[in-house]
């Protein structure tokens, strides 16, 4: 009897296994093909990154340069490299420049007939400076009763990049009173800087004297 009972037990659980098995069949059996990842459900550390974008470049466009506006006085010919220099180093304006050109002149004339070689510091160049200093010195350091009487006239009379420096001289017809009385003197003097330096302040490094007698360039006020 107890054989009898542990074979309906075995047939009972086959016919269950059966029954589960057919189940699973029916479910499983209506997939035909791969689950798009859509179809899976997925856990939080699975689940795609969000598209990571860049922010967007905040890049400074350089304005466009409206045309340079030549002083009076100014040879045409020099228009190309004025028109380079201004590409070069934004903000540059031959009349802005001119101002402070005629200021430097002053000043450093000033300082020079004073024999004030500290007066000197940070508008000449390091040479200008030793030979402005060297005939100070030559004069035992006396002053001169020198005096600017007036800029008749000035003008851009040469323009120049050189690697990255800009160099510009400029022409000085000037009357001077001195002891012996007044005189013209008619002078060029180069400036330079460093393109796109923030700083600028214009360095003379280099003077020389005018000897011929052609007409002045049109006052530039």
């Amino acid at each position: 009897m107890a054989d009898g009972n542990a074979w309906i037990e075995i047939v009972l659980l086959a016919m269950l296994a059966a029954f589960i098995g057919l189940r699973l069949v029916s479910v499983l059996g209506k997939r035909t093909g791969p689950e798009s990842p859509s179809q899976r459900p997925v856990g939080d550390s699975f689940r795609a990154p969000a598209e990571v974008t860049a922010p967007p470049r905040n890049v400074a466009e350089r304005p466009a340069r409206g045309p340079l506006l030549l002083p009076p006085g100014t040879d045409q010919a020099l228009r190309d490299p004025l028109e380079a220099i201004a590409d070069a180093d934004a903000g540059f304006a031959p009349d802005k420049f001119l101002a402070g050109a005629r200021s430097v002149y002053q000043m450093v004339l000033d300082a020079f007939w004073a024999g004030d070689v500290s007066g000197l510091t940070g508008l000449v160049s390091d040479e200008i400076a030793e030979n402005l200093a060297a005939a100070i010195t030559a004069r035992d350091g006396a002053s001169l009763p020198n005096r600017l009487v007036a800029i008749d006239s000035m003008a851009i009379h040469g323009a120049a990049l050189v690697g990255q420096m800009v160099e510009i001289t400029v022409r000085f017809a000037a009357r001077i009173s001195t002891a012996d009385g007044e005189t013209e003197s008619r002078d060029l003097w180069t400036f330079s800087r460093l393109a796109g330096n923030a700083d600028p302040s214009w360095v003379l490094i280099a003077t020389d004297n005018e000897d011929d007698s052609a007409d002045l360039p049109p006052d530039h006020g």
